[in-house]
């Protein structure tokens, strides 16, 4: 959960430091041909024939406000086309790669396009149905854009920058599509369409067996469809063959899409039909093969072209450690940002926490506090019942214990009450007796004495009577 959040802070961080994020959104079943990218088609009706469940339509945006639409094949993980116009030519060019997560992952809540590298696990199934810059790395490849960033300006060239609207090309072929496809709009097509805005231009990839890495496709030849939808407008088609990046073939847009896909067609309306100015598409078909052929297109001379690029290679060679320390700078600067956003959210985490731990004992105790009290005035009624029952009780009790009393005192027999009350009068009489049996006691006590003392006597006389009697001669006993 942590983690996810700081994802999202992150996120609106980017947003917050780059506020032209760039915003492509994959349209919906429901919706009609590429929603409010229609008007880059030609009567704002998109080309038919592309119907594969594998096919994602992508309204490619920028500020808020749509820059060119692509036709995405999610099996061969390339653009099938990229339908645009031009502005005007590009006079910088600052690669900033993104990805579109809805299209692997239909159901996340990013309805824009963002930095691979910034998604952090918020996309489920990434690269499933799109290509990734990881795709190209050490493959030999380049991303090679179908609607080249150099037919564009500002806020339109950022936009180009996304892998939905990519190919695998080889270095020398990529340098060579762009090349020619930006000579092609600027020196031929632009000058022979009275109107600027009204030119549709649909840059296409064919598909092929051949994958990088086993899964995107590498194109078998790339095309460029043009269509001039104004008066005495007209349309033409080009075709490059990746196998030869020398080549340039020109035909007519019937042609062309007879090389697609069957039930093909790229425009409706005037650029569909067959009534066009047959001597403007001949002066751009002429313009066309003298651009192929080497010649230069316009009113600058060849030296002059030469100077310009060679002021254009020194002023390159000059720039570059400028732009690349700029780009450390902001780079530190954004993540600067991101750290204090960070800590922000650390130290507001910490506080929040701390206050909502302190209202969380609060509340437990006073829900305890709460408790005890209920309790306490719940049992009070308890208690005063209990006293009234124990004071009732004990009311009984001495009433019992008196009632108790009362049955005893009512038992004692009657006769018991006579002789107590005839006690005195029965001791007083029994005196007399008592001291006569006292004196007869006495007097017999003595006479007692007296006999045994006799008793006594006569014994010892018996005695010694008989003593003298064994021991004197009989002789002299009649003497």
């Amino acid at each position: 959960r942590e983690c996810t959040m700081k994802t999202s802070i992150v996120f609106l961080l980017c947003i917050s430091v780059f506020p032209g994020f760039s915003q492509g959104r994959v349209v919906r079943e429901d919706e009609t041909g590429f929603a409010e990218c229609n008007v880059f088609f030609s009567g704002q009706v998109p080309p038919e024939g592309f119907t594969e469940p594998f096919h994602v339509k992508i309204c490619q945006q920028y500020n808020k406000e749509p820059r060119f639409a692509t036709l995405y094949s999610t099996k061969d993980k390339i653009p099938l086309y990229s339908a645009f116009k031009f502005t005007k030519p590009a006079q910088s060019e600052e690669e900033n790669w993104l990805v579109e997560p809805q299209i692997d992952d239909p159901e996340n809540d990013l309805h824009e396009m963002v930095h691979e590298a910034d998604l952090g696990g918020t996309v489920a199934n990434l690269g499933a149905n799109q290509a990734l810059t990881s795709d190209y790395v050490g493959s030999g490849y380049e991303r090679g854009l179908l609607n080249p960033s150099l037919l564009n300006e500002k806020d339109f060239q950022v936009a180009t920058y996304t892998l939905t609207n990519a190919v695998p090309l080889s270095p020398a072929l990529s340098k060579s599509w762009h090349r020619d496809i930006g000579k092609v709009v600027e020196q031929a097509l632009i000058p022979h369409c009275s109107k600027m805005d009204h030119l549709y231009l649909l840059a296409g990839a064919v598909p092929s067996s051949v994958r990088v890495k086993g899964k995107v496709s590498v194109p078998e030849s790339l095309w460029l469809a043009a269509c001039c939808d104004a008066s005495e407008g007209w349309s033409l088609g080009l075709v490059k063959k990746t196998n030869d990046e020398n080549s340039l073939a020109d035909l007519t847009v019937r042609e062309l899409e007879k090389q697609l896909l069957p039930g093909v067609r790229l425009f409706k309306g005037n650029c569909g039909k067959d009534k066009q100015s047959q001597k403007n598409r001949e002066a751009v078909l002429q313009a066309v093969s003298q651009i192929h052929s080497g010649e230069q297109v316009g009113t600058n001379n060849e030296q002059e072209t030469k100077e310009n690029g060679l002021v254009r290679r020194v002023a390159g060679i000059i720039a570059t450690p400028f732009i690349k320390l700029l780009e450390l700078l902001i780079y530190i600067f954004v993540e600067l940002v991101k750290f204090v956003f960070y800590f922000l959210w650390l130290v507001v985490k910490r506080v929040v926490g701390t206050i909502l731990g302190g209202v969380c004992s609060l509340w437990n105790g006073m829900v305890s506090y709460l408790k005890a009290i209920s309790m306490v005035l719940i049992s009070i009624p308890y208690d005063v019942g209990r006293v009234i029952v124990n004071i009732f009780l004990g009311f009984l009790q001495i009433v019992q214990d008196v009632m108790s009393l009362t049955y005893r005192i009512l038992s004692i027999p009657v006769g018991f009450v006579l002789h107590l009350a005839a006690f005195p009068y029965r001791s007083i009489c029994a005196i007399p007796s008592v001291l006569q049996d006292m004196a007869t006691g006495i007097v017999g006590t003595f006479s007692l004495v007296i006999d045994a003392t006799a008793a006594v006597l006569h014994g010892f006389h018996y005695l010694a009577w008989h003593i003298l009697k064994r021991f004197v001669p009989k002789g002299s006993s009649g003497d």
